[in-house]
């Protein structure tokens, strides 16, 4: 090998080591829990029995998703901008179930908004950990907003 191919394969292995070492932390931060506290871990067929029965749904993801596809009849409230005690309570009563979810597995919100409902004292919360990316791949109604 000549010193161009070498320095070719240091700087690659360089890439390669930033890489493993700077983004993959980012993504183990952005992995949503299996479970939180005090919540009921629901799947998506559950979740879809549970809508069937009308119980409440609440999408804590930003505006612009939540306006290209959503759960039918789901209640907006994003999570950094809206999700509140008080705009919970606007919603349900604490004995009340409630299905909060976001975009999936991938996505912290809905088990972050879940902790904060149990903590706020709601009873029966459900963290629908898949989200919508699993209510869509299981071939659930799904509708769209305007901004």
């Amino acid at each position: 090998m000549n010193e161009y191919h070498i320095k070719i394969s240091n700087l690659l292995a360089c890439l390669w080591l930033f890489s493993v070492l700077v983004w993959s932390p980012v993504e183990a931060e952005n992995k949503a829990p299996e479970s939180v506290e005090g919540a009921v871990t629901t799947p998506a067929e559950q979740a879809k029995a549970m809508f069937d029965e009308g119980v409440v749904f609440v999408d804590v993801r930003n505006p612009r998703l939540y306006a290209r596809k959503h759960i039918p009849g789901a209640h907006h409230l994003d999570l950094k901008s809206a999700f509140d005690k008080a705009s919970l309570e606007a919603i349900i009563d604490y004995e009340e179930p409630v299905v909060i979810y976001c975009s999936g597995a991938k996505c912290s919100r809905s088990s972050r908004a879940a902790a904060f409902a149990v903590s706020w004292g709601f009873k029966k919360v459900h963290y629908f950990r898949g989200g919508i990316v699993d209510w869509k791949n299981a071939g659930y109604p799904v509708e769209t907003s305007d901004l």
